[in-house]
């Protein structure tokens, strides 16, 4: 496997558990992975089995009950603006034009008008937007306003980009386009990213690694690495079906 520089985000034996009036429920259950600088980790796991409250736990939007995450070998408690994320629903502020969303956290963090504007030219530009910047969501497709999402969370310049499931409500055609996108994207940025998903092809097409997560509680089923396969991958090639076949054999989800 590609020898990456360093580890640049440990999640290290994180249990998540909720206390209802049903009683105990544990979401995750001592998960640990590493996920190496400008590594490109996808974690796979079937619906409703504690990926999302494992992002946000990372994210720092959501508290750990044991375990700890560090970045760079420093634990980190709560937000960190070395971390953003992508989410599954698309979340971009219906009432301000694509621009006006691209600098949402810029503005928040002070950036000045000039600034901002270069900035988000940059990223709608690379997200393939030009042209859209004074467009309002109502006028975007699906697929448009993913792509609004993704620039605005690169804009503040992450160390580590988190996508939970971001192509998941898109249809089968754009998701496969925005897959494409994504590792165009990701090939010039050269980000450290985490993507969640429960679909096997989309995982193996982007992973440079898939830690394969079970039904809930969430916890590391396998680690397989992608690496031997080039990108972009002939999914149609014997050595991606192979693969493919592997992790599918070894999933719990209804296929």
């Amino acid at each position: 496997m590609e020898q990456y520089l360093k580890c640049k985000l440990e999640v290290k034996n994180i249990t998540k558990t909720f206390f209802t009036e049903k009683g105990k429920f544990e979401a995750i259950k001592d998960v640990s992975f590493q996920v190496n600088e400008g590594e490109f980790l996808v974690l796979l796991g079937p619906g409703r089995c504690g990926k999302s409250v494992l992002l946000n736990i990372i994210s720092g939007l959501l508290d750990q009950t044991s375990g700890a995450v560090y970045y760079d070998g420093e634990e980190i408690h709560g937000v960190t603006p070395q971390i953003s994320m992508v989410f599954q629903k698309i979340a971009i502020m219906p009432f301000k034009t694509v621009r006006e969303n691209v600098e949402l956290g810029l503005k928040f963090a002070g950036v000045d008008k000039k600034e901002r504007n270069e900035i988000s030219q940059h990223y709608i530009d690379l997200v393939g937007l030009n042209g859209f910047e004074n467009s309002y969501p109502t006028q975007l497709s699906g697929g448009m306003k993913q792509r609004v999402g993704i620039a605005r969370a690169y804009a503040t310049h992450p160390q580590v980009l988190i996508m939970d499931e971001p192509f998941g409500q898109l249809d089968a055609q754009t998701r496969y386009s925005m897959q494409n996108e994504i590792l165009r994207i990701s090939g010039e940025e050269k980000k450290t990213i985490i993507f969640v998903t429960n679909n096997i092809e989309e995982a193996c097409s982007l992973g440079d690694r898939i830690v394969l997560l079970s039904s809930c509680p969430a916890q590391v089923k396998a680690v397989y690495d992608m690496s031997f396969l080039p990108k972009p991958r002939d999914i149609v090639s014997e050595e991606f079906l192979t693969v493919r076949q592997k992790i599918s054999d070894n999933t719990d989800l209804a296929l």
